[in-house]
């Protein structure tokens, strides 16, 4: 059976289906007869289910691939954010909360990739997932005072095992800010909202964990460093319009 025919069937089913619900007066004797008819048809012809799940699979893709474009002033650009080498020419864009243990593994890695890859702009997107210290953590991150001091509040929160309230304060000193200082621009409202809109971001592109990296279209979900080098290499050979028409090439 070729593809449009399987289609065309598939398409009678659904159809029928719905006008057997909508239709007034409609016997439970022939909403039987349909199911079953309708049962009998799929289990004489299961690649029409499959022919299904790939249609749905490529409509999926196709979505993503287009919130992704909507979403990549947002994602690449958005002033608030902190930015790594911010003159270089391919972006990597890091979801992250400082109390994810696989945020913390790889830290390390993205740190030496902002220093062997001055070509590659990093973009911070705090998102915290994991509680009050997290989200006290980002705020802090947040605070001019903080972004002042470079990559320093990352490495040194990235290296704390067990975040606490305390430990934050003691991470703050470290970095030579006072803790009081830093707390009070952390309660800023438009802080809070950048938070907020970077949540919402990741829902609208379907980020639902930490870490994800955003490379030319492609999402990359965990700390798969290998991964992320293999992205950065094609968007170094290939525009940003063919990457993300075809993250997977």
């Amino acid at each position: 059976m070729s593809f449009r025919t399987s289609q065309t069937m598939l398409t009678r089913i659904v159809v029928g289906l719905g006008c057997a619900l909508l239709i007034a007066g409609c016997s439970r004797q022939s909403d039987k007869a349909f199911d079953k008819e309708m049962r009998e048809y799929l289990l004489a012809h299961p690649e029409v289910i499959q022919e299904a799940a790939i249609k749905l699979k490529q409509k999926q893709a196709a979505a993503a691939v287009g919130a992704l474009k909507n979403a990549q002033q947002r994602l690449e650009r958005d002033p608030r954010d902190f930015v790594a080498n911010p003159n270089g020419s391919i972006t990597v864009v890091q979801f992250y909360d400082y109390r994810c243990t696989y945020c913390q593994a790889v830290a390390p890695e993205v740190l030496k990739l902002i220093a062997n890859t001055p070509d590659v702009r990093v973009v911070f997107k705090e998102h915290p997932v994991f509680g009050s210290v997290s989200d006290s953590a980002a705020k802090v991150a947040l605070t001019p005072q903080a972004q002042g001091k470079g990559l320093g509040l990352y490495r040194a929160l990235m290296s704390q095992r067990k975040l606490t309230e305390a430990r934050l304060d003691t991470v703050i000193s470290s970095v030579g800010l006072n803790p009081q200082d830093v707390r009070a621009a952390a309660r800023d409202p438009a802080i809070a909202q950048h938070i907020l809109d970077t949540r919402s971001l990741a829902q609208e592109i379907n980020i639902t964990g930490t870490p994800t990296f955003v490379v030319a279209g492609q999402v990359i979900q965990g700390a798969d460093m290998d991964k992320l080098d293999q992205a950065i290499k094609r968007a170094r050979s290939t525009s940003y319009e063919a990457l993300a028409s075809n993250p997977n090439r």
